[in-house]
């Protein structure tokens, strides 16, 4: 078990890389947490070095193939840092980014509060604590060289590959109606390659990841608040971009959001 010293010893040396578009190899052997407490507790450490309150979390590795490739057997959960939280059409520089990914994602916006409890939330409960859904676009990335063959405890504590995310407006569409798995979803680069997808492809429905969500972070002792954003998981298969392009994600009547990348 790491001691308080070496927990904040490796958020300060992510938080590093972070900072500075840095990146090492993994972190130390003595510093690496064993498990998913350990894991999440360095992850809060990290957010600490953030000046403004948290803007929400994100759900990674929610389909087979983002788990084939991260090399993880379960979705893994993060936090968006809010100075990384933009508006729609904002202008992103994707610097050195080393994944160079987009992704196409259904965001809820909590409307109540959903505090650790001894017993699972229900997915009825969980979506009733919902205020609005949005469309969204991740733009992940990691601090570790080789993040394909960390594992689940290291990517966890680096923010399961969060980096800058674009929110759009709530929509106005009667979302609770629609069925959501089926709801399809593109992301395209203007002028250039499109790739379509659906809500199934995040955990089979976004919420059935957002009740994932609400229970991981129960069962590890940290709240669903509201007014905190969840992003739910690539619904297109991850699409690499490059500078200077500008990227579409149209999630039909739930609106469209998008971005230019610097």
């Amino acid at each position: 078990m790491l001691t308080e010293s070496q927990r904040q010893q490796a958020a300060d040396l992510l938080w590093d890389c972070w900072a500075h578009g840095k990146r090492m190899a993994q972190l130390p052997a003595e510093l690496r947490p064993q498990d998913r407490q350990e894991a999440y507790a360095i992850q809060a450490l990290v957010e600490a070095r953030s000046f403004a309150p948290l803007a929400g979390w994100k759900i990674g590795a929610t389909g087979p193939g983002g788990q084939k490739l991260l090399n993880v057997d379960a979705p893994l959960a993060g936090r968006l840092l809010a100075e990384r939280v933009h508006r729609n059409d904002a202008s992103i520089a994707l610097g050195n980014s080393l994944m160079k990914v987009i992704e196409v994602e259904f965001a809820f916006r909590m409307g109540k509060t959903l505090a650790p409890r001894a017993t699972p939330y229900t997915q009825e409960e969980v979506m009733d604590a919902v205020a609005t859904l949005h469309p969204a676009i991740e733009i992940p990335d990691a601090r570790y060289e080789q993040f394909k063959q960390v594992g689940a405890e290291q990517l966890i504590a680096d923010n399961t590959c969060a980096d800058q995310f674009v929110l759009g407006a709530p929509t106005s569409a009667p979302w609770r109606t629609l069925d959501l798995a089926a709801h399809a979803v593109s992301g395209s680069i203007e002028g250039g390659e499109k790739r379509d997808g659906s809500g199934a492809q995040v955990l089979g429905d976004p919420r059935i990841a957002l009740t994932w969500l609400a229970n991981e972070l129960s069962r590890y002792g940290m709240t669903l608040s509201a007014g905190q954003v969840v992003a739910t998981g690539s619904a297109i298969v991850p699409m690499p971009v490059e500078s200077g392009q500008r990227i579409i994600a149209d999630m039909g009547v739930i609106g469209t959001v998008t971005l230019n990348l610097s």
